[in-house]
């Protein structure tokens, strides 16, 4: 058993001179049955636009006004004690913004056994503890309440969650042991492990009383008050608390290990084995089932500060923190007061994609939408579509009647261009073809405003040469958009030799107002995503054709720990724009980067892998094997893997060398985004330093230091 009270951590503490200290202020509250509660309001001063968070001095702090509070205890000043938080925040979890700075795993250890030293007081206290769940409540700040005795939540309370996993740690606070002995394996499963995998999946209040982490829900309005009152029932012994979904013995001895190998089996088929996170915390939550709270604490220690101080963790953070500070300061930008106002969108084509197009407009700018095509049939279909997918956000409870009416009558169709005479954003969505796509435009600016932004959605081909045959090319700019539409949240924002700023500057803002995250590009063949995933992809085929097994190939790349297989990706997006997209980086860099003819027979054929009547692979198609063979020059997978790691290490120096974005830093930004590329491997750069990829191919690395763990 670990005691915590001998533990140094003044080195710890180092780490946060400058840290914003979530300060813990302590009041009596005297309640109706004469007993008396001690309230502590965690608060760093800031407004709500900075959450509390729990850095090694806020932690010190707390550490103290609870040993203050035990001795009020013992003494009989205070009946109970209760943790809250300024308004409409608990606390957003442990302070990261330094945890990158850690020097040795010894330190990282510390900051695991400090979050125990310090909450685990709230289970021995000497007085019932309470934590009101008042709001945001993330990792470390869940945790708190897991601590203690019970735990009452806000109705409106809109993110709880335990997101570690997420970032390539584990909840180490308690979570991984409290947390299925307070609600069940199965339900734990879902929290610590299933939802952080789902693009971080936050519970809403309901689901968390549900669940049985909180104990009671109150509405807003009262929601102290009530807390207060039910906190005094429980001190006062008129109230009883029940949980319906504390684990039982036959849980622990027959579900409990049987839960656990199924979602070890499930997390082996969807994301490999790569990610250590996930694992870590399966181990724990299977430990979790027996011995004390001292051993759940201790093997937390130890699986945190091993996460802490390894690659994987480092890297999720440079990931985390491009998502949460680069995407929203985008490189390049523009000023915003540069940009134009949109009050219509026009879009050039009715197909699924323009549909999705039209739909995701209209829902987050709130503006008419018209959209056009070649036929009235094809117009019709295309508003159907969209009509019919509001009314699938209707049904879920997404929107209401009257916000479904409004955006229905919002979109219109036309099969008429001088329908476009007022849009301020025209957006097309037609075939993959430089001609199509020049001509096109070129027949609506003939009915447009000279001011009017023309956008297109090509994944591959010149931007400018798109309008090259227009009056006015400086309003063009590429917006690429990744499929589905509505989900991924990465826009390729283009920009010509020729695109104004206000024409740039218009297509960022209105990319934020979509919710969509933008970099800017300069106008190169597949800009960033394709260009790299060309690459990946290329060298898969070029294995394949010359020899290799699909299976081999399959299984080369597995150390990258992306998402799907290279086969896969390449099914997904369909085998003949995979195809097209080899070929127009063959075209543009024949040095570099390979044809396919056996590309081009498996798109004929229509796929890759067998799979059964839910989709799942079952192997690879006969035929599909067979199209493919005949080379002789086989490869290993040790080989492949190389030549993809060195192949990536210079397409992504050439273009940084070239000027396709500002930095490393937008290179897996537009990965994480608009790839899938894990966290955990923090997009590719990082990675390609870890295994030395970078110096093999230009001697240098692209992250200096190198984003790696420490020992």
């Amino acid at each position: 058993m670990t005691d915590y009270t001998t533990i140094d951590f003044s080195e710890l503490l180092a780490l946060s001179a400058d840290e914003v200290v979530t300060h813990a202020f302590v009041r009596d509250i005297p309640l109706a049955s004469g007993k008396t509660l001690a309230l502590v309001t965690l608060d760093n001063g800031r407004d709500h636009t900075r959450p509390n968070t729990l850095g090694p001095a806020t932690l010190l702090e707390l550490d103290g006004v609870l040993d203050a509070q035990r001795a009020r205890a013992a003494s009989g000043e205070i009946d109970g004690l209760a943790i809250t938080g300024k308004p409409f925040i608990l606390a957003a979890g442990a302070d990261l913004s330094k945890v990158s700075e850690i020097p040795s795993k010894k330190v990282a250890k510390q900051l695991a056994q400090l979050g125990h030293h310090v909450l685990g007081k709230l289970g021995d206290l000497g007085v019932p503890t309470f934590v009101f769940i008042n709001g945001l409540a993330l990792g470390g700040g869940l945790e708190i309440g897991l601590n203690a005795t019970y735990r009452t939540i806000d109705a409106s309370a809109p993110a709880v969650a335990l997101p570690e996993v997420f970032l390539g740690i584990i909840p180490g606070w308690g979570g991984a042991y409290l947390l299925p002995n307070l609600i069940g394996i199965e339900n734990a499963l879902k929290v610590v492990v299933e939802n952080p995998l789902k693009t971080n999946r936050m519970l809403k209040a309901q689901r968390v009383f549900d669940l049985g982490i909180a104990d009671a829900i109150f509405p807003s309005a009262s929601y102290l008050e009530s807390s207060l009152a039910w906190a005094d029932g429980v001190l006062s012994g008129r109230i009883k608390v029940v949980r319906k979904n504390e684990p039982g013995k036959v849980e622990r001895l027959v579900k409990w290990d049987a839960a656990i190998g199924i979602a070890r089996k499930m997390l082996e088929s969807k994301i490999g084995t790569v990610p250590k996170s996930p694992y870590a915390a399966l181990d724990l939550l299977k430990a979790a089932k027996s011995g004390s709270k001292a051993d759940g604490f201790a093997r937390e220690d130890e699986a945190l500060s091993e996460l802490i101080s390894g690659d994987q963790f480092q890297a999720s953070i440079y990931a985390f923190n491009l998502v949460q500070k680069r995407a929203k300061h985008p490189a390049g930008a523009p000023d915003k007061k540069l940009a134009q106002r949109v009050t219509k969108v026009g879009v050039i084509g009715a197909g699924l994609m323009a549909s999705q197009f039209a739909l995701l407009f209209v829902r987050r700018l709130q503006v008419p939408v018209v959209i056009t095509d070649l036929d009235q049939a094809r117009v019709d279909k295309g508003i159907s579509y969209i009509r019919d997918e509001i009314d699938a956000l209707l049904a879920k409870g997404r929107i209401g009647n009257d916000e479904a009416n409004r955006l229905k009558a919002l979109v219109t169709g036309t099969t008429s261009k001088a329908d476009f005479a007022d849009c301020d954003w025209v957006i097309e969505a037609v075939f993959e073809e430089l001609g199509v796509k020049q001509d096109v435009f070129a027949d609506v600016e003939q009915y447009i405003s000279d001011t009017a932004i023309l956008a297109t959605n090509t994944s591959s081909l010149s931007v400018e040469q798109i309008g090259s045959k227009l009056a006015h090319p400086e309003r063009v700019v590429g917006f690429h958009f990744f499929n589905p539409v509505a989900v991924m949240p990465l826009i390729e924002v283009v920009r010509t030799p020729h695109t104004t700023d206000e024409a740039l500057a218009t297509a960022m803002v209105t990319a934020a107002n979509l919710k969509k995250n933008a970099v800017i590009t300069r106008d190169t063949p597949g800009f960033v995503v394709n260009r790299i995933l060309a690459k990946l992809l290329g060298e898969a085929m070029h294995a394949v054709d010359t020899g290799t097994p699909f299976d081999v190939v399959n299984h080369a790349l597995d150390d990258f720990g992306l998402p799907m297989s290279p086969f896969e990706l390449l099914e997904l997006v369909g085998l003949t724009v995979g195809a097209h997209v080899l070929d127009t980086h063959h075209a543009a860099f024949p040095e570099r980067f390979f044809d396919s003819p056996n590309l081009h027979r498996l798109a004929e054929h229509g796929k890759i892998f067998e799979r059964d009547s839910k989709g799942k692979i079952t192997g690879f198609d006969k035929k599909a094997v067979k199209i493919v063979s005949g080379g002789n020059a086989p490869q290993t997978g040790e080989e492949i893997r190389r030549r993809v790691e060195d192949g990536l290490a210079d397409e992504i120096h050439r273009m940084l060398e070239d000027d396709v974005v500002h930095a490393p830093e937008d290179i897996d930004l537009c990965l994480i985004l608009g790839a899938g590329w894990p966290f955990h491997m923090g997009g590719a750069t990082p990675y390609l330093d870890r295994v030395g990829a970078s110096e093999r191919v230009f001697g240098d690395t692209f992250h200096h230091p190198p984003i790696v763990g420490v020992e």
